[in-house]
C-alpha cells in the first residue's frame, strides 16, 4: 500500500517527554481524506495518557492530538463531501461500526458494535484492516501532532470560514465535549431563566462559559481561589464563586438547574450536590483518575441527577461547529512553536497558563527539529494509573524505576 511520509511529536514512555519521530500514514484510500494539519490544540486528556494515568491500555510510542484542523491535500475517489483546498478538522474519534443503533443514532462516541476507534492511542487489531504495521499489537494509530493525517471522510469536519484554524482545533474536543451536555441536559432551550454553574475554569471550562452565555443562560463560575475572576468576567460569566470559600460555597447551594463539572483531578464532587435546584443535574466532563464517594440520599433529596457526557457525534459537533460561527465563539489560546511541546505540558500540569488553550503550529515541526527539554518536568511526581497496561511493558518507565530501585536495595 502507497504510504504518506510525516512527521511527530511523539513520548516514547510514560515520562511524557517529546522528540521529533517520522511517521508514516496511509495514502487515501476510496473514502479517505488526506489532511495537511496546520494547527493541533494540546488537550488535559493527551497529558494524563502519556503518563499513563487512565485505567486503560496505552500504546507507545505516542502520539497525542485530536484538536487537528488543516487543509485537504488529497481524497479517494468516492469521496464526495470534500475536496482538495478545503478547510477541515478530526476531533476525538476516527472510526466506527457506523452500523449499530447508536452510530444510526448520530453518536459514534457511543458505537455499540465494534466500538469506536480514538484518533490515538488506539490500536486496529484485525489483520484485514491495518493498514501498516508498526507495533507488536498490529497498527498503532497515531494523533495530531504530526504534519499529516488519513482519515475516513466519514470522521472529517468542516470548518466554517470564519473560524480561523489557528482558534478552531480546541473546538474539536473542549467546545464539543461542553456544548453536547448543555443541549442534552436543557441549557441551549433554557434562557436566562436557566442557571448553569461551571466547575473548574481551564480549557474546557472558558469554552463551557462561552457557550452557555451565547445559549442566554445565567453562568456562574466555581473554581479554587480567586485568581480567575477576571479571566471568567472576561468570557462571560454572570458570577464567580471560591470553592476554598466557604460562606460563598454555602450561599450557592440550591442554585443551579445544571452543573458542567469539567474537572480532572481528584476532588470533593460530592458536595457540588447541595448546589443543584430541585431535578437539577451535575453532568461529569473531567474525568478524575479515581473513584469518587456519593450517598443515595444525595441523589434522592431533590430527585437530582449525576450524569456523564462523552465528547459528542460528528453531526453534533458539526452543529457545535456551525453554531460557534454563528455566534463568534472561539477559544482562548497560546499559539506555540513544536520545539516548546514540553515546556507546555508542564505549564498544562501545573496550571500555569490560566484557561488558555495550547496550539501548537505545526509549520514548526520541521525535519532534524530539536525539541527542547523542561527540566522541570519530574515524573516522580506522578504516578501511571494501577490498572493502566503498557505496550511495549518497556514503556512504563516508572514500573522500571521502580524495580531499579529494588534491585539496588535488595543489592
Amino acid at each position: 500500500m502507497p504510504l504518506v511520509e510525516a512527521l511527530s511529536l511523539a513520548a516514547k514512555d510514560t515520562t511524557g517527554v517529546f522528540t521529533c519521530m517520522p511517521i508514516e500514514r496511509r495514502a487515501p484510500k476510496a473514502n479517505d481524506v488526506l489532511i495537511n494539519i496546520t494547527h493541533c490544540g494540546i488537550c488535559h486528556s493527551d497529558l494524563h495518557q502519556v503518563r499513563g494515568e487512565w485505567p486503560m491500555p496505552h500504546l507507545f510510542p505516542m502520539v497525542p492530538g485530536h484538536e487537528i484542523v488543516g487543509e485537504v491535500v488529497d481524497v479517494g475517489a468516492d469521496v464526495k463531501k470534500f475536496k482538495k483546498g478545503d478547510k477541515v478538522g478530526v476531533g476525538c474519534m476516527v472510526d466506527s461500526c457506523l452500523d449499530c443503533t447508536n452510530c444510526k443514532a448520530g453518536v459514534e462516541q457511543y458505537c455499540c458494535g465494534s466500538g469506536w476507534t480514538g484518533t490515538y492511542n488506539a490500536v486496529i487489531k484485525d489483520k484485514n484492516k491495518i493498514n501498516i504495521k508498526n507495533h507488536e499489537l498490529g497498527e498503532n494509530i497515531y494523533g495530531g501532532y504530526s504534519t499529516a493525517i488519513t482519515v475516513r471522510e466519514e470522521f472529517v469536519l468542516r470548518v466554517p470560514d470564519n473560524l480561523p484554524l489557528v482558534k478552531a482545533g480546541p473546538l474539536l474536543c473542549a467546545g464539543i465535549t461542553v456544548y453536547s451536555p448543555l443541549v442534552n441536559f436543557g441549557a441551549k432551550k433554557g434562557g436566562k431563566t436557566f442557571h448553569t454553574a461551571i466547575v473548574g475554569f481551564g480549557g474546557l471550562g472558558h469554552m463551557a462559559v462561552k457557550i452557555a452565555k451565547a445559549m442566554g443562560n445565567t453562568v456562574t463560575v466555581i473554581s479554587r481561589g480567586t485568581k480567575k475572576t477576571d479571566a471568567a468576567k472576561k468570557c462571560g460569566a454572570d458570577n464567580f464563586v471560591d470553592s476554598k470559600n466557604a460562606d460563598e460555597f454555602k450561599k450557592a447551594t440550591g442554585q443551579f438547574d445544571l452543573i458542567i463539572n469539567t474537572i480532572a483531578a481528584n476532588h470533593p464532587v460530592r458536595a457540588y450536590m447541595s448546589l443543584l435546584k430541585f431535578d437539577g443535574t451535575m453532568c461529569m466532563v473531567g474525568i478524575p483518575p479515581d473513584t469518587f464517594q456519593m450517598m443515595a440520599f444525595d441523589l434522592i433529596m431533590g430527585r437530582k441527577k449525576l450524569a456523564g457526557s462523552l465528547i459528542g457525534g460528528i453531526k453534533e459537533t458539526q452543529e457545535m461547529l456551525d453554531f460557534c460561527s454563528k455566534h463568534k465563539i472561539t477559544p482562548d489560546t497560546e499559539l506555540i512553536a513544536a520545539k516548546d511541546v514540553n515546556k507546555a505540558y508542564h505549564e498544562l500540569s501545573t496550571g500555569a497558563n490560566d484557561a488558555s488553550r495550547f496550539v501548537i503550529d505545526m509549520a514548526t515541526l520541521t525535519k532534524g527539529l530539536k525539541v527542547e527539554n523542561e527540566p522541570k518536568i519530574d515524573p516522580s511526581t506522578w504516578r501511571p494509573h494501577p490498572a493502566a497496561v503498557f505496550f511495549p511493558k518497556e514503556s512504563n518507565a516508572h514500573a522500571k524505576q521502580r524495580n531499579d530501585m529494588q534491585m539496588m536495595r535488595e543489592g
